[in-house]
C-alpha cells in the first residue's frame, strides 16, 4: 500500500506539464496572463466553503483532504520552502457541495461534475456532489506542478468537467489467481487517479471460490486454493467496498452461473450436473444442474447473503459460455427436456435456469447485468437489464451493441478492452481509439450505451504481474469514457501517459525513461 501511495505521490509532484491532467477534462481555460502561485505544502489546507451542504464529519471528503493534504506534507519535506517569498502563495482549497448527501454509496445516477477555479489568493471546487468533489480534487492534484528547483506551482485556470459515460469500470479476476488484499486495495487507488467509478469484482470463477460465504462455508473451505490463505472473508469484502466507496467507486460482485462453476462442486454436493459417458455417469461434471428444485434453494440463500453484502444495486450475474455437452449426456436431463418441449435446443434449457435465477435476484430488489450470451440466447430478460458486450459472434462488436441497443436494453462495452490480452509496443494506442457509439443506430440506441469496462482476466495475471499489464495501459480506456468524444490526439495522449509511466518508474527505479539519468 505505501508503494503505491508514494506512486500516487510522484503523480501528484512529477515533471508533468502544467494542466496536464488525465483523463483529459470537459472545458480547460488557464489566465491568459500566465499566473500563477506558489504552493508551500506545509501551509496549505483544504476546507469546506462557507454555504457547503456538507462539512467536518463528512468522511469521504475529509479522509480525501486528509490523503491529499499528506501528499503534500511529505512532498514539502524534500522542496524548498520559502525561498521566493515575492511570488503569490497559494494557501487554500475550498470545496462546496450543494446536496448533504455524504454517508452513501455512489450509484449509477451518481453526478460527477464540478467546477474548478484556482488563483493565487483562494481556489473554489464546487461540486452537486460529494463524489464529484473527489473527482475535481484527482485534478486539482494534477495541475500542481514543479519546477526545476523543486518549488511547487499551481498555474491560474478554469475548469468545467462531467464524465461522458455514467459507468467506467475496471474488472480483475481473482479466482484464477488469487490477487492479496492489498493487490486490490492498490488497484482501486490507482483506479481512482484515473476517475475509473466501479470495480468489477470478478471474485469466483471454475478454478477456486476464494469467497467466504456464511451460509455456505463448505464453498471456500473446498473450492479455495488455500482455505487458510487464500480467501476473502466478509471483513475483507467489507474493507474492499468502504475503499472504494471512500473514493467514489462501486463494487460490482460477479457469481457466474450456470457455467464457470467447477469450483463450486466440492462443496455444494448435488449443485453441478453429472456427466455421461453412454449410459455411465464418468465422474466428471458440468454446469449448474437446472432441473432440480435445490438448485433455486441454493441460488436463492446464496444470493441474499450477496445482496446483503454487497450493497450496489446491480449484481453481475455471468451467464457466458456455457458448455452443452455435459447437459446433452445427462439422462434425467434429456428427459426434462423432452417434457418441456424443448427438443434438443439446449439454449432454452439455459433461458430456463436464467429466468428463475433473476427472479430470485428481483425479488431481494436488485438489478442486474449480464454477459451478451444470455441476449443471444433469446434468454426473456427485464427491460432494465444491462447487456455486457465482450465478444463477436457473427461480425464485430459494434454489430452487437447496435443489436443489444435496437431491442432496448442498455449495453456495456469491453469486446475491445481486453487488457490481459498484450502485443508488442505502444497497444494501449488501440484501446485509445475505440469510439464506443460508433455503430449503425439511432440517438435513443446511442444513450442506451452506459459506459464500458477494462477486463484484466487472470489466466496469465497475478500480483507479480498486475501493475504493470494494468498500468498506465487502463487509462487509455478511463480517458475514452471519461473525455469529450474529440479528444483523440495520439501526440497529446502520448506526452500525458508517458508521464504517468515515467513517474512510476522514478519511484520504482527499476528503469530509467529516455532522456533521463539513473
Amino acid at each position: 500500500m505505501a508503494e503505491l501511495a508514494l506512486a500516487l505521490l510522484l503523480l501528484l509532484v512529477g515533471l508533468v506539464p502544467a494542466g496536464a491532467v488525465w483523463p483529459q477534462p470537459q472545458l480547460v481555460r488557464e489566465s491568459p496572463g500566465g499566473g500563477r502561485c506558489r504552493l508551500s505544502p506545509g501551509r496549505f489546507r483544504f476546507g469546506y466553503g462557507r454555504l457547503s451542504a456538507v462539512g467536518p464529519g463528512c468522511a469521504v471528503l475529509d479522509q480525501a483532504f486528509a490523503r491529499y493534504w499528506r501528499l503534500l506534507r511529505d512532498a514539502g519535506l524534500r522542496a524548498p520552502e520559502d525561498t521566493r517569498p515575492w511570488e503569490p502563495l497559494c494557501t487554500e482549497l475550498l470545496v462546496s457541495v450543494s446536496t448533504p448527501h455524504c454517508d452513501g454509496f455512489p450509484d449509477m445516477d451518481s453526478v460527477e461534475s464540478y467546477k474548478l477555479s484556482t488563483s493565487d489568493d483562494l481556489s473554489l471546487l464546487s461540486s452537486e456532489s460529494i463524489w464529484g468533489a473527489l473527482r475535481g480534487l484527482e485534478t486539482f492534484s494534477q495541475l500542481i506542478w514543479r519546477d526545476e528547483d523543486g518549488t511547487f506551482y499551481l498555474n491560474k485556470t478554469d475548469i468545467v468537467d462531467f464524465p461522458r459515460f455514467a459507468h467506467r469500470g475496471l474488472l480483475l479476476d481473482t479466482s484464477r489467481h488469487y490477487l492479496p488484499l492489498r493487490a486490490i486495495l492498490e488497484t482501486l487507488d490507482v483506479m481512482a487517479y484515473n476517475k475509473f467509478n466501479v470495480f468489477h469484482w470478478h471474485i469466483v470463477d471454475d478454478p477456486s471460490f476464494p469467497y467466504e460465504s456464511a451460509a455456505f462455508p463448505e464453498l471456500s473451505r473446498k473450492g479455495a486454493y488455500n482455505p487458510a490463505t487464500h480467501v476473502y472473508t466478509l471483513n475483507d469484502v467489507k474493507m474492499v467496498i468502504e475503499y472504494a466507496r471512500l473514493r467514489g467507486i462501486r463494487v460490482i460482485s460477479e457469481f457466474d452461473t450456470p457455467g464457470h462453476t467447477r469450483s463450486w462442486g466440492p462443496g455444494a454436493p448435488g449443485l453441478l450436473t453429472p456427466c455421461y459417458a453412454g449410459s455411465i455417469p464418468s465422474g466428471a461434471y458440468g454446469p449448474v444442474n437446472p432441473i432440480l428444485n435445490t438448485t433455486y434453494q441454493f441460488m436463492t440463500e446464496l444470493f441474499r447473503e450477496v445482496s446483503t453484502v454487497f450493497p450496489d444495486f446491480y449484481l453481475h450475474l455471468g451467464g457466458d459460455e456455457v458448455d452443452f455437452t455435459c447437459w446433452r449426456s445427462n439422462p434425467e436431463i434429456q428427459a426434462f427436456m423432452q417434457q418441456m418441449g424443448f427438443g434438443q435446443d439446449y439454449t432454452k434449457l439455459e433461458s430456463f435456469y436464467i429466468q428463475r435465477l433473476l427472479n430470485i435476484i428481483s425479488s431481494y430488489g436488485k438489478g442486474y447485468v449480464v454477459w451478451q450470451e444470455v441476449f443471444d440466447n433469446g434468454v426473456k430478460v427485464k427491460p432494465d437489464t444491462i447487456i455486457h458486450v465482450w465478444r463477436e459472434n457473427s461480425g464485430p462488436y459494434q454489430q452487437e451493441v447496435a443489436r443489444v441497443t435496437e431491442a432496448g436494453y442498455r449495453a456495456l462495452l469491453s469486446a475491445p478492452w481486453y487488457l490481459n490480452r498484450i502485443s508488442y509496443g505502444q497497444d494501449w494506442q488501440v484501446a485509445y481509439q475505440v469510439e464506443p457509439l460508433e455503430f449503425e443506430g439511432s440517438l435513443e440506441q446511442k444513450a442506451l450505451v452506459i459506459g464500458g469496462e477494462a477486463c484484466m482476466w487472470g489466466e496469465f495475471v497475478d500480483v507479480t504481474n498486475l501493475t504493470p499489464r494494468l498500468w498506465p495501459r487502463a487509462g487509455a480506456i478511463a480517458e475514452r469514457l471519461w473525455s469529450n468524444k474529440t479528444v483523440r490526439d495520439l501526440q497529446d495522449a502520448y506526452i500525458r501517459l508517458a508521464d504517468f509511466r515515467c513517474t512510476l518508474l522514478r519511484y520504482l527505479k527499476t528503469s530509467v525513461c529516455r532522456g533521463e539519468k539513473k
